[in-house]
């Protein structure tokens, strides 16, 4: 049982120090070109748009299946 504890430890700190030493990329990266990930509100306008009309056609489709359930039944 210690064996795996000390195992579980060490699998743990390489992993913590793993994900720091990514954050701290991260960091250098950031701090290098700052303006990236900024999202443009065009990306912004056309993803709204996307998700809107795909409400829209299973909003439909959910009314038109409503409304003809009984007579699709017997197809």
């Amino acid at each position: 049982m210690k064996h795996t504890a000390m195992r579980l430890h060490r699998a743990l700190a390489g992993a913590a120090q793993w994900a720091a030493a990514r954050l701290e990329e991260g960091r250098q990266e950031r701090a290098r070109r700052p303006d990236s990930g900024d999202i443009s509100i065009t990306t912004v306008i056309i993803w709204v748009a996307a998700v809107a009309g795909a409400v829209l056609i299973a909003g439909t489709i959910a009314i038109v299946v409503g409304k003809y359930n009984g007579k699709l039944s017997g197809l």
